[in-house]
């Protein structure tokens, strides 16, 4: 997991080589005027959600981890915290292979980080994460899936 501002979003494109591909993204586009909904940037290997959730109290939001793809996670309107486990440390879990998606529910986060708007989140597959935490009701974020 690595979090930051995102000022320094390109100190990371060494870790994976369409993190480039997000950062040149952003500097073309502001994430606050794309519509919701995705909007692919090379395919299935690279697209963003722009999206609004609910936000949740930490013992409503559930881990979840992707095998496939990596998360880079940007709130837009307002705090987002994210509760964090190492998958090494989580039980076996059913993994929706189509969606690239497992979720653990009923287990509790070890750690927890707060973005600001301005900083985001990167979420590899060792990372299992609980995303949505808020004090706002309602939260905008953009969500980078990237091919890991």
């Amino acid at each position: 997991m690595v979090i930051d501002t995102l000022e320094h979003l390109e100190d990371y494109v060494s870790l994976n080589p369409l993190f480039k591909d997000v950062v040149d993204f952003l500097k073309k586009n502001d994430l606050e005027n794309l519509p919701e909904g995705k909007h692919e940037i090379k395919g299935e290997d690279l697209f963003v959600n722009i999206t609004t959730v609910k936000g949740k109290e930490p013992a409503d939001a559930e881990l979840e981890y992707h095998k496939k793809m990596i998360d880079i996670q940007i709130p837009m309107s307002g705090a987002e915290t994210y509760g964090y486990n190492p998958l090494a440390d989580l039980p076996e879990a059913e993994f929706d292979v189509a969606n690239d998606i497992a979720k653990v529910p009923g287990m509790p986060a070890q750690s927890y980080v707060t973005c600001m708007p301005g900083m985001f989140v990167i979420f590899f597959p060792q990372d299992a994460h609980a995303p949505c935490i808020s004090m706002e009701s309602q939260l905008k974020k953009a969500i980078f899936k990237v091919k890991a």
